[in-house]
């Protein structure tokens, strides 16, 4: 898009959220323990825990397990009407101890539910006292990070904990290792993180994941149960973040100043930080390549071209099954935007961006990656639930909505084909194995959509075309 297209005289439409009820109606986000425990998995030999009630860590497992179909450990302090008067330092200790018995862990992240930060529990003062006690040897790195639900969404919890682990156990920078590359890729599905790995391999750069929960969630079939699944970044690199040539945040809403993870290790030890969108179509994806290619030196191999190529021939050929057609869109923020500057690029229009995230940022983005001439014609939802969104939907009569499972009732109540991506899909297999990213994701996801157009139109034709 050209930057004159910025420039010209169109403002989005934002809605403010004025609510028919004094609750949220069916939020379109999740609480901020699930994001951090979703970090903590992606962590070699790590165990989350939380520090609350036993209704918080069981509900994260049931959505978690639902999602990636792996069993998933949580722990819990176990909070109790006694513990929410006085206080949960005992149990945290206990809850602790309990966990270095039972699991040994590599690391214990620590994440704080809403009872305990409304109680105002001093956590990091709990967790230096029982440190104080414990022989240094005999306890694993503890984590702490703050994520009480009513400052937040998931997505606030998922980054406060990627930059609470940075902060914790990056040491001191000792030499610059070139080949180097620390890689935040944000909340995106374990085949997405698979492929951002391949592809930084490809330019000969070795990528401290974080998170990367790839194998701890997406995972072979075991002989023999195990209590912490194999697979996630080791402690040892995450230490090693401070001495890497360079660090690739992905995800708009992580501009906002000092809060990423990529941020505190440049400020802290000087790392270059390179911050873009998921690179979901070409040319996001194109710029997520040039950073590699930058900061390796190296060219962009030649495989990558051909998958590029192979997208553009995708592109064209089913071109005509596309364009013009007109799309909702929900989910996490940063997969809103990446969703939407994918389908502006194959001629759909997003007419309603909608997300529960509350970064304010959304619409400025927006604003930069849809092309001005769409702008009147697309309805901004921030802060939303689905009853909002719904109105919004029912009022632009999309084609096509694209968001997570939790949408599905109002596409069947609207009639209009759901394509499911994100988190969390608990209606359909595959949640977890959905590629979104690069070139070869993005041919994935224009056959999706292509094919869910192609299906209403084949099952609403009286003849039921068999051959286009």
């Amino acid at each position: 898009m050209a930057t004159s297209d910025l420039k010209a005289d169109y403002t989005l439409k934002q809605i403010q959220i004025t609510p028919s009820a004094s609750a949220t109606q069916n939020a379109c986000k999740l609480c901020a323990p699930l994001g951090a425990s979703l970090v903590f998995k992606g962590i070699r030999g790590a165990v989350p825990l939380l520090h609350g009630s036993q209704g918080c860590s069981t509900y994260i497992r049931r959505y978690l397990i639902s999602h990636y179909k792996e069993p998933v450990d949580i722990a819990c302090s176990n909070f109790g009407e006694q513990t929410a008067v006085f206080g949960g330092g005992v149990n945290l200790k206990l809850a602790l101890e309990n966990i270095c018995r039972q699991y040994d862990p590599a690391l214990i992240g620590v994440a704080t539910t809403c009872l305990s930060e409304t109680i105002g529990d001093d956590v990091p003062m709990f967790i230096k006292q029982y440190l104080a006690t414990q022989p240094e040897e005999s306890v694993p790195p503890i984590v702490h990070a703050s994520t009480p639900s009513y400052q937040g969404s998931h997505m606030d919890g998922f980054h406060r904990a990627v930059r609470a682990t940075v902060e914790t156990l990056a040491r001191e920078r000792t030499a610059t290792e070139p080949a180097r590359v620390n890689l935040f890729p944000g909340m995106l599905s374990p085949a997405d993180i698979r492929h951002l790995k391949e592809m930084t391999a490809a330019f000969g750069l070795t990528a401290m994941v974080l998170p990367d929960y790839s194998q701890t969630l997406d995972g072979g079939l075991w002989e023999s149960y195990q209590r912490i699944p194999g697979g996630g970044t080791p402690v040892e690199e995450i230490a090693k973040a401070g001495d890497a040539a360079a660090s690739v945040e992905l995800g708009h809403t992580l501009a906002r100043a000092g809060e990423g993870a990529a941020t505190l290790l440049e400020q802290r030890f000087g790392v270059r930080a390179a911050r873009l969108g998921f690179p979901m179509g070409i040319r996001a994806t194109d710029a997520w390549l040039q950073v590699l290619a930058d900061i390796s030196g190296r060219p962009i191999p030649e495989l990558f071209k051909e998958q590029r190529g192979r997208l553009l021939d995708t592109l064209v050929d089913g071109h005509k099954h596309v364009n013009t057609v007109r799309a909702a869109l929900y989910g996490e923020e940063d997969l809103v935007a990446g969703l939407a500057c994918f389908l502006t690029e194959i001629g759909i229009h997003p007419v309603v961006c909608a997300s529960g995230g509350q970064s304010r940022q959304l619409t400025k983005t927006l604003q930069a990656l849809v092309p001005a001439a769409w702008h009147e014609e697309m309805t901004v939802l921030e802060a939303a639930d689905f009853a909002a969104i719904e109105t919004a939907v029912a009022t632009a009569r999309p084609d096509l909505i694209i968001g997570h499972s939790k949408g599905y009732a109002m596409a069947r109540r609207l009639d209009i084909p759901l394509v499911r991506v994100g988190f969390p899909i608990h209606d359909r297999m595959g949640g977890s194995r959905l590629l979104h990213v690069g070139y070869e994701g993005a041919m994935a996801l224009f056959d999706r959509i292509a094919n869910a157009l192609i299906e209403q139109r084949q099952d609403g034709s009286e003849v039921g075309y068999t051959y286009m």
